[in-house]
């Protein structure tokens, strides 16, 4: 199996996770950061983040030493299985989700409390897209 494709499983299982602001750790709940690394570590990955990170809602950005050390390349084109998005979900509000088959994603939904899988919103803009680089790629 593809590391995208089982990173996209990995969403999948944490379906129904509660949602926690900050939360990191599946068994206590997730936010979209959590729901990402959680994912990642799924599947052997590690996204290490700085000591001293904190996302801001409005200016939402992830340490590129981070995504290149886990060997997330950023993307163009295509969404596909198992690539990282990062959207606009609001006027002045930035999410983190995980794309599936069919224009789907998987995401912390705060407003529901929990990690759900649903169809990407027309009116959410993709800001940024990474993938996992496949074995061999820097």
């Amino acid at each position: 199996m593809a590391l995208s494709h089982a990173l996209a499983c990995a969403a999948q299982r944490l379906v129904g996770t509660p949602f926690r602001l900050q939360g990191r750790d599946p068994a206590t709940g997730l936010d979209c950061i959590g729901l990402v690394i959680a994912s990642l570590h799924s599947v052997g990955v590690e996204l290490e983040l700085p000591a001293d990170y904190r996302p801001r809602r409005r200016s939402f950005t992830i340490p590129t030493l981070s995504l290149h050390a886990a060997g997330l390349i950023q993307c163009t084109g295509m969404r596909a299985a198992g690539d990282i998005l990062l959207v606009r979900s609001g006027p002045v509000q930035v999410h983190l989700a995980i794309a599936l088959p069919d224009n789907r994603i998987v995401h912390a939904h705060a407003g529901l409390g929990r990690v759900v899988s649903s169809t990407f919103p027309a009116e959410w803009a993709i800001i940024h897209a990474w993938r996992l680089a496949p074995d061999g790629e820097p």
